[in-house]
């Protein structure tokens, strides 16, 4: 619009030249003709961007040279173009309430005339600025909507690199937990193992070569285990029943000296993975804890079916936390319950051991 403005003034001041050879006044009007097109070039730069003082100060001078050339050149297409102009400039400059006073002003260019030839040109000349009014209101509504639009598509892309990075924070914390969760587990595990086999070498040969192949396969799943965190790959294990998981896990603890049973409570029902991974990661860490820490002789895990949820309890008969707070391992567990709105529960008295208890909806 901005561009089409110099050129339909140069186009009008083109025709009012033509329509005022006849009548002789080519002269004047065509050196006032000039001066207004220079204007409106010239002025309306100026006045974009300078506020509504410049804006309503540019179209004072533009009215007043525009109803200039129109007395000099006479009534005529180009001498109308001219004002027309103007109006489009008020509203790109001003508020659209603004602009209709100009818009309104333009027409009254023809009194004066006698009262017939008045009404007709005002009302011919009326609908001619109604027309250009509507038109720049429709380009200046499209102007804001593409610059609305924009500022919404940076926001947009802006907002999705915060996703992005938002979902790369969290796999990295999901695969720091099950780093944390498998790997230190299976390596705990070994390391009780090895422990064992080392105490009865001399003594028992054949239970010590036992202990050191769990040991073996021990570090096999625990190779496993960082396969799967970092390839994020979730499907075998949950394709098993987590009563299932939780035996292995018990059976791995009674190889390495810990007397480890499972308990199900209600009906087994098939669990989103989500609620099974948090689950089986629960008890993973609470039997890893209570091989490293809590110096017990015997486990329990115990996992209860309710209608809207699934609870799991991990109890054991050692010394109690003391000053060990669970570490990362029990902030990993934390974040998976919260993230599943579920609860965890920490019960611990020096010397009786501790209760943990997870419950999710499922």
């Amino acid at each position: 619009m901005n561009r089409a403005l110099p050129m339909l003034a140069v186009a009008a001041l083109l025709v009012m030249l033509v329509e005022a050879a006849p009548s002789g006044s080519i002269l004047p009007a065509g050196a006032l003709g000039v001066g207004f097109v220079a204007w409106s070039v010239a002025g309306y730069r100026w006045a974009l961007g300078r506020g509504r003082v410049a804006a309503v100060g540019y179209l004072t001078v533009a009215l007043t040279l525009g109803f200039v050339v129109f007395s000099v050149a006479g009534p005529g297409v180009g001498s109308t173009l001219l004002l027309l102009v103007v109006v489009v400039q008020a509203v790109m400059l001003l508020p659209l309430g603004w602009s209709v006073v100009v818009a309104v002003l333009v027409p009254l260019v023809h009194v004066g005339m006698p009262m017939v030839d008045a009404l007709r040109q005002v009302i011919s000349t009326g609908l001619a600025c109604a027309f250009a009014f509507v038109l720049a209101a429709l380009h200046l509504r499209e102007q804001r909507a593409r610059a609305e639009l924009a500022v919404a598509n940076g926001q947009l892309r802006e907002l999705s690199a915060q996703a992005e990075e938002l979902a790369t924070m969290r796999e990295r914390t999901r695969v720091a937990r099950d780093i944390h969760d498998g790997l230190g587990h299976h390596l705990t595990v070994v390391g009780m193992q090895v422990q064992a086999a080392r105490a009865v070498l001399s003594s028992d040969p054949t239970r010590a070569d036992n202990l050191l192949i769990q040991a073996e396969d021990q570090a096999r799943q625990a190779l496993t285990s960082v396969r799967e965190s970092v390839a994020a790959l979730r499907e075998a294990r949950s394709a098993q029943r987590l009563s299932d998981q939780l035996r292995t896990l018990a059976a791995e603890g009674s190889s390495a000296g810990l007397s480890a049973s499972v308990e199900v409570e209600g009906s087994e029902r098939r669990l989103d993975s989500d609620v099974q991974e948090a689950l089986y990661r629960a008890a993973q860490e609470c039997l890893t804890n209570i091989h490293k820490h809590a110096n017990a002789h015997a486990a329990v895990l115990r996992l209860a079916y309710r209608p809207n949820s699934v609870s799991l309890e991990v109890r054991d008969d050692g010394g109690g936390l003391g000053g060990n707070g669970g570490g990362f391992g029990l902030v990993g567990i934390r974040e998976r319950v919260d993230g599943l709105g579920g609860s965890l529960t920490i019960e611990s008295t020096p010397g009786t051991g501790v209760a943990v208890w997870v419950e999710v909806p499922g």
